[in-house]
Formats: C-alpha cells, structure tokens, sequence
C-alpha cells in the first residue's frame, strides 16, 4: 500500500478523475508491466519520502513542465537525466541510510495491496513496461474491454450491472439475514394485508409500493395502523366473555343441584345405636352416622356442626340415636347427655360387675365375659409389672379403669377389655408407682394400686382418701403393736366374698384363712380389690402424716378417724348402740 490510501490494484486511472496527476491527488502506482494512462502525458509526483527528507514541507501540484524543472534544480541535475534517473535508472533506497526504519503502511481505499519487498532492496521501476519504457500511446481505456476510468471513492458511481444487482438487492428477499432482527410474521399478529408482518419504520421501504427506487424513494407512503393491540385485545376480550359465561352456567347449575346439602327433615322415627371412636372428627363423625342411616349425607352434618356452638363438643362414646334424622337435630341429640348409652365403670367397681354388664350389653350368656377374661388375660395388654401371684383371683383388677367406654351391641367382649386396659396404661403412664413403693417399703407399682384399691373402697372424700391411705402405711410399720401389721379392712373380706356387707360376724371374719382376709394375714392382700380411680391414686402417693392409725363412718357418710385405741373404741361402742347390737 502507498502512502496515499491507493494499493496497486488492476484499476486504472482515468485522467478526468480530479485526484488524477497534479490535481491534488497523490497518483497511484501501477502494476509492473502495465501502461497506466495510455497516450497521455503523465506526470509523476515527486518522491514523498524525499519530500519528508527536506524539510517535510508539502508543495502543491504543479504542471509537469514546472515540476520537472524544479526537480532538476533540487538535485543539479539535467532534466533528461532526471528523467532517466527516475524511470531508467536504478534509485537509491531513502531508507537504507536509515538504522532501525521500518516500511510503513498507509491504509487506502483500493482492495489491492502492494507486494512485500526486502528491506534495503532497489526498488523496481514502476512505470516500465515488460518491453522497456513508458508508452504514451496506447489507450487503454479505448476498447469495450477496458475498465472505467477510476473515481475517488465519494464520487465514484456503481456500473448498470452492479446498479441492477444492488436494485436486486433492495427488493424483499426470502433470505436469512442473521444480522437482521426477526420478527413476528404470522399475519393473526401483523394484519393480513403486511406479508412481511411489520410495520414500515421511517426509511424503510413501503410495502405497498411496486418495488421500484422511485416508490421507495419518492413520496412519502401512508403507514398502516397495526392491528396486533387490538387483535389481541379482542382475543382476551372474548376469552374473558366466554370464560365468564361458563362460569356462570357452571355456579347456577351447582347451586340448583348441590347448592343445599342433601339432608332430611325432622327428628326422624325408631332407634339405633351408634359407636364414636376416639379420635372421631367432624367427617368422620358424620360418615359413621350417614353409614347407620341416621343423616342423609355428610356435608349437611359437617355444616349444622359448624352452625351449632356447641358442636365441636362432641366427644366419643355410644350414643342412642334415630333414624332418618335430620343434621341439625342429630347434633342436638348427641350433645344431650341422655342420648350417651355408653358403658360407664364407676370409681371403685370390682371387675365381676364390670363382666357382668358386658354380658348384658352384648345380649351375651352370663359368664361370658368373665370366663375370656381369665383365660386370655396375657393377650389383654397388661403391664410387665402386673404380678403373676397365684393367690390373685383376678389379673386384670385395678386394670378396668374407671371411664366411659363404647360397647356397641355386635362387638366381641375381648375389644371392650382390650379397650379399658390400654385406658388404665395410658393413665398408669403418669404414676411414679416405683417411687411410692420405695417410700414405703412396697413391693413395686402392683402393691401401691393395691393400697389405692383399698382406699378407694373406704375412704368417701378426697380428705378420707389421704387419712386412709396414712391408715394403711401405718398399720404396715413394723413397730405396729396396736394391730400387729394387720389392716382389718372389712372391703377385703367383702371382695373375697363378693359381698358389700357392712356387719360381718367376729368368728367368720377371724377364722377364715383366705389371703385376701386382713383380718386373718398380716400386710396387704394379694392384689387390688376393685378399680380405683385417679383421686384415690393419687391419695396413696400423698398421705396424710397425722398419725391417724383408726377410722369408723357411724352414718356411712361421714368417716371419723383417731389416732388410739381409746378414742376408737369410744366411736365403736355409739356405732354399735346405732346398728342395736349393744
């Protein structure tokens, strides 16, 4: 590339071009061997690098005749030599003088670019043709052939060929153009009539016109409103409208046909018996009652619970219900306490009742129940400490907690004990048994619900239930020589008997050798008497220290306790005046 912007490319140089010669545009050089400006006279600029060498001053064009006699000033020189020494002769490199100075490059307009020559090498004479010298007069710009005279690039113009690919080039193309943005073509989003589905921006071309460079560059087209906004809005319009409508259709057919739950009217006729397991919610409270055709459906329950204030107060249990009823009054009759038919074991029951209304309540033969309890007693879920002692008559006493259980006609009797025994496990869980026990010298938890068993059956208040138990841990001392370690509980001898009596002979009380008369052993009975409930448990754990060692009931409502033998006998004697066996 030369220092003026132009490589030596095939394309000559046209006279007319005003870059051309000394019209202040730095010629260009052409390629060796080649005639550059047919028969005309051609003038040649001075060397520019020689140019920098004096001075680096820039003198403009001057005609050729001034520039050659100018040369030949500058170097003393003839102009025929000048001219000899600048296109016969070979010139000295201006840059081999030079240490250190690099070939420069100056960027030009052309698309040629000037071969690499050696550093320090004699440049070639550009302007010799292969046969030697310079001819004037050719011209090759005069046939079909040659190429147009060059232009500078502002001023060049494009041949009709290139004109006529670059008009091509304008029309609407099919091609991929990846440096083009694409866009939304489909015609539902751009409008049918814009194929090409866009709007005309400013310059672009308008896609109503017929393709010509005057349609497009002449009058100012009239833009096409796009109608994507509003098809869109239309769209969501009409999706919104059809979606509303469904969804009105959809809540008036609901709202006639499952607006109101299916329930029945009134309190309904007959009788059934419906079991409520523990744990029994809302559903599933009304699917047991919906499945023994007390309620029409489940929704309408659940509502009339809701309804009621009460009703998350319904608890489990057996309850007598009606058939046929509807939600509200099934809610009604559940929360009276009088429609509750389930199996209830009072504080203090001995296990020989408690088998015996079960027998009752199952429609079962007697003994039923008592026969499986004492053969699968091991299977019923007693506890490890439970004692295995053979003298006890009953396993499972003191383990039939006191509570309400649902015993449903058509259940097993096994389901009901398995029920009560887990019952008296879960509450046992609480008791610290063991630490009771090493208090007072008991062996483990069996013996202290044995002594809660006890007070159970004679105490009446929670305050006789602490003085009794102080009884009981007092009579059991060693250094008790008042009774000699002997209880004399009358409930005892009346649970060997399976009996309630209050008036028991001397002899027969005295003489009879069964393990569980304290009149007759020392300590405690082999096992509990009965079932004792939470307030006399907890009365064993926490006795009263007052030194109580007696206690008698004259009225049998009230328990009067002492500490001697004197104060006792005295409260012995009026009871006996009272029964008249003075």
């Amino acid at each position: 590339m030369t220092e003026y912007g132009r490589g030596p490319g095939s394309e000559p140089w046209h006279p007319e071009d005003p870059l051309y010669g000394d019209q202040g545009w730095g010629g260009r050089q052409a390629a060796h061997g080649q005639g550059q400006y047919g028969d005309q006279q051609q003038s040649y600029p001075q060397d520019p690098y020689a140019q920098q060498h004096q001075n680096h001053q820039q003198y403009p064009p001057q005609p050729y005749d001034q520039q050659q006699h100018q040369h030949q000033q500058q170097y003393g020189q003839q102009p025929q030599q000048n001219h000899q020494q600048q296109y016969g002769t070979p010139q000295q490199d201006p840059y081999a003088q030079q240490s250190g100075a690099q070939p420069q490059y100056n960027g030009g307009w052309g698309t040629g670019q000037q071969a690499a020559m050696p550093y320090g090498a004699e440049p070639q004479d550009p302007y010799a043709q292969q046969s030697g010298g310079y001819d004037a007069t050719q011209d090759y710009y005069g046939t079909p052939e040659a190429y147009p005279p060059p232009q500078p690039p502002g001023r060049r113009e494009a041949a009709p060929e290139q004109q006529e690919q670059h008009q091509h080039q304008q029309q609407p193309s099919t091609d991929w153009d990846p440096d083009e943005p694409q866009e939304e073509t489909h015609p539902f989003f751009t409008g049918a009539d814009d194929p090409a589905g866009r709007e005309p921006r400013d310059g672009d071309d308008d896609p109503d016109d017929d393709g010509s460079r005057a349609s497009r560059r002449g009058g100012k087209g009239k833009k096409k409103k796009s109608r994507s906004g509003c098809a869109c809005l239309v769209v969501s319009v009409v999706l919104l409208g059809g979606l509303g409508g469904v969804s009105y259709v959809g809540y008036t057919f609901w709202k006639k046909q499952f607006g109101a739950p299916a329930d029945f009217a009134g309190s309904g006729t007959g009788e059934v018996e419906v079991e409520i397991p523990e744990g029994s919610l809302g559903y599933d409270i009304a699917n047991i009652l919906r499945k023994k055709g007390v309620i029409k459906s489940s929704d309408a329950f659940v509502a009339a619970q809701n309804d009621n204030p009460k009703g998350k107060l319904l608890q489990a249990g057996v309850y007598l219900m009606k058939k046929e009823m509807s939600a509200a009054s099934a809610i009604d009759l559940m929360l009276d306490p009088k429609s509750q038919n389930a199996f209830v074991i009072p504080e203090g029951t001995r296990n020989i009742k408690v088998y015996a209304e079960i027998d009752k309540r199952l429609e079962l033969e007697k003994g039923t129940t008592a026969k499986i309890a004492k053969t699968k007693a091991e299977s019923l879920g007693l506890p490890d400490w439970a004692d295995d002692n053979p003298d006890v008559k009953d396993p499972l006493e003191g383990f039939l907690y006191p509570a309400a259980y649902p015993v449903a006609k058509g259940s097993k009797p096994e389901d009901a004990l398995k029920r009560m025994v887990a019952r008296a496990n879960k509450e046992y869980e609480n008791i610290d048994f063991k630490a009771t026990a090493k208090k007072y010298n008991l062996d483990g938890p069996w013996q202290v619900l044995t002594v809660a068993s006890l007070v159970q059956a004679e105490g009446l208040t929670h305050d006789d239930f602490r003085k009794m138990a102080e009884v009981v841990y007092n009579r059991l001392e060693p250094d008790n020589t008042i009774t000699n370690r002997k209880l004399e509980f009358d409930s005892a001898f009346n649970y060997l008997k399976n009996q309630s009596k209050i008036t028991i002979g001397s002899k027969e009380i005295r003489t009879n050798p069964d393990p569980y008369n304290t009149y007759y052993h020392t300590g405690l009975p082999p096992g509990p008497i009965g079932n004792p409930g939470m307030d006399a448990i907890k009365a064993s754990l926490n006795p009263t220290g007052k030194g109580w060692m007696f206690f008698i009931s004259l009225d049998g409502k009230k328990t009067e306790f002492t500490k001697t033998v004197e104060e006792h006998e005295k409260l012995n004697e009026k009871w006996k005046e009272q029964q008249g066996l003075g």
